[in-house]
């Protein structure tokens, strides 16, 4: 195992850890803005991973899958999703109760969103004071290297996040909003899929999140690309 790659891994399990945080708490903040203060109440408006850590989601999985790969030689492992402990929201104390919920549940991606901005910018800040920076995750030389491998996997966590949430499988955001697009009396089926809707997320979810992920890292590059060739 290469110290390097060791490094990347424990990056990657914290920018995870941080970044689903991050997730909750925004869901928890805007139920509380919209009128419902059950959240805020359990302490859930925090970015301490303490109050949102789900031991299998958080902790487990992700593990996994990190520092599977590095422990077998790369026979364990793959995509990087995890999840929280869900939100609790009651939507009657919403004003327009579908309408409100649906805000509360796009928060959460949209704050993933938000993050792998900002790990974009932070690159293109790098590149235009260094303009001599490795857009890679094996390189980690200096400083400089190390700072910029984070900003990057800030991006992939994040909009990995970002697509695996908006799948429409239980317990998912995703679902969330189809239940709110469904007819009353549709639901039952999304109701009833218990350990199947994690059999789904697990198999399914990785090729879905990187058929979209791949194409949108390749515009991030192109975009990294033409900034560092200014």
């Amino acid at each position: 195992m290469q110290p390097s790659a060791l490094v990347v891994a424990v990056f990657e399990f914290v920018l995870l850890i941080f970044s689903l945080s991050v997730h909750e708490c925004a869901h928890a903040w805007m139920a509380s803005r919209l009128g419902d203060q059950t959240a805020r109440l359990q302490g859930r408006i925090t970015l301490n991973p303490i109050y949102h850590i789900d031991p299998i989601g958080t902790l487990l999985f992700p593990a996994l899958m990190i520092f599977g790969p590095l422990i077998s030689g790369g026979m364990l492992g793959g995509y990087l999703v995890g999840w929280a402990k869900p939100t609790p929201v009651i939507t009657r104390n919403f004003k327009n109760i579908v309408r409100d919920d649906n805000l509360v549940t796009l928060a959460g991606p949209v704050s993933n969103l938000f993050l792998a901005l900002c790990g974009f910018l932070g690159l293109v800040t790098i590149i235009l004071f260094t303009r001599n920076v490795a857009l890679n995750q094996e390189t980690l030389n200096s400083s400089i290297d190390a700072l910029a491998t984070l900003c990057q996997l800030a991006i992939v966590v994040n909009l990995a996040l970002f697509f695996f949430n908006l799948l429409p499988i239980p317990p998912l955001d995703g679902s969330r909003i189809l239940r709110n697009m469904l007819p009353y009396g549709a639901t039952n089926f999304l109701d009833r899929m218990g350990i199947l809707s994690y059999v789904l997320m697990i198999f399914i979810g990785g090729p879905i999140v990187r058929f979209f992920l791949k194409p949108t890292m390749a515009f991030v590059f192109l975009a990294l690309n033409r900034i560092q060739g200014t």
